[in-house]
């Protein structure tokens, strides 16, 4: 694929007229093997073109540039119905709308206009080599744009992508830039050698770059350019994905303990009951889930529909409304990663030893929680938030926060 900016082919997808009920079709179809695929590991080349076809890649992208218009707080209730069935692939379309709204964030208006609407017009699958903690991919200035040389880790949807959204450091400018490049350019090799125990299909390998050349069009941020409040919300799409994705594995682990206990859970002896159901313990347990599960899911909401707002504002948005989505955001976040983590552990405790049969495949919520929250830690947003409580002070703008 050409580095033009251009648009190529004329084949684009149709317009989602109900993408949450398309959202929902989507996940019914992934779960059906989503045990298996989880077992197996690997790129779900299948399935991704699945997400392709069914119109959900446009979501994000505005309504000038040919996509579907939707809110940010639409985008990230999608997230979460893919993740209650398939969370590897729930991560990989979230990080797909992530590198959409970089450009939108970073891009110029020409930028814009070309790289979404050859997003609508070829359907194309973004990934990213991004990783900012990773600075082993160094970029060095030319006439014509840059030479990128190194590695990336944690490349989330690397595999299988058409275009990437990369960063490098510049070492004579001592900052990184931002810059999205085709998959295919001469020069970059993507490595499907993720082999983490959960989130196995998330195409999350290295990317290795060897005299790649960026040319200057396709430079999002260029070396040391002064970030604004707008600009620094991409950590907040970012961070709203991953609680969504949280929220989505609890909610899809509470569904599967659920159904297993009315379907197939039998009363303890000492219950006195007849029906498992009766049971005053299973009850209370089953409460105590919803009691994870109702405020978590309430301030993912709310965190989506103030990022909303806030993108909404432009450039007029300031740096302590851009610090309220912060909070707004690390709040979401810590539920529904306590929520992922702790339904996806004692579920086993309610549906009992017949449960961990393999068939049933149940750990892979718990694995998928545990591999993903790993990503940054939430004792920092814990952090953030026991400062916002006892001062007022907002986060400060990073990559993470």
């Amino acid at each position: 694929m050409s580095s033009s900016l251009s648009p190529q082919r004329q084949d684009a997808a149709a317009p989602a007229a109900d993408p949450l009920a398309i959202a929902a079709g989507l996940a019914e179809r992934l779960a059906a093997t989503a045990v298996e695929r989880d077992r197996a590991g690997g790129h779900a080349a299948q399935e991704r073109a699945w997400i392709r076809e069914s119109g959900l890649l446009t979501l994000s992208v505005p309504l000038e540039h040919g996509g579907q218009g939707a809110s940010w707080a639409l985008v990230q209730q999608a997230v979460r119905i893919l993740a209650r069935a398939d969370s590897a692939l729930a991560h990989l379309f979230g990080f797909h709308h992530l590198q959409l709204a970089g450009i939108q964030l970073y891009g110029t208006e020409l930028q814009q206009r070309n790289l979404l609407g050859m997003t609508v017009k070829q359907r194309l699958f973004w990934g990213n080599a991004l990783n900012p903690l990773d600075r082993r991919t160094r970029a060095v200035a030319m006439p014509t744009g840059y030479t990128l040389d190194g590695v990336k880790s944690f490349s989330s949807g690397s595999v299988g992508s058409d275009w990437l959204t990369v960063s490098a450091w510049d070492e004579a400018a001592g900052a990184p830039l931002v810059a999205v490049l085709p998959t295919n350019q001469p020069g970059i090799q993507v490595e499907a050698d993720w082999d983490a125990f959960g989130q196995r299909q998330t195409d999350s390998g290295n990317v290795h770059f060897d005299r790649v050349h960026l040319p200057a069009a396709l430079v999002l941020q260029a070396p040391g350019q002064a970030p604004t409040p707008r600009s620094t919300l991409r950590s907040q799409v970012a961070q709203l994905v991953m609680a969504n994705l949280y929220l989505g594995i609890a909610q899809g682990a509470f569904e599967a303990a659920r159904g297993y206990t009315l379907e197939s859970a039998r009363p303890w002896l000492a219950s006195g009951v007849d029906d498992v159901t009766d049971d005053p313990y299973i009850q209370h347990r089953y409460g105590q889930f919803w009691l994870m599960l109702r405020p978590a899911a309430v301030l993912a909401d709310a965190a989506g529909e103030l990022l909303e707002s806030a993108f909404r504002k432009g450039d007029a948005l300031t740096a302590r409304e851009r610090g309220e989505v912060a909070v707004a955001t690390a709040e979401a976040k810590v539920l529904a990663h306590r929520a992922a983590i702790d339904i996806g552990n004692q579920l086993f405790e309610l549906t009992g030893a017949r449960s961990t049969s393999a068939r049933y495949g149940f750990d892979r919520f718990w694995r998928n929680a545990r591999v993903h929250t790993l990503h940054d830690p939430v004792d920092y947003k814990l952090r953030d938030l026991g400062r916002y409580a006892l001062s007022g002070r907002v986060p400060d703008p990073t990559p993470y926060s």
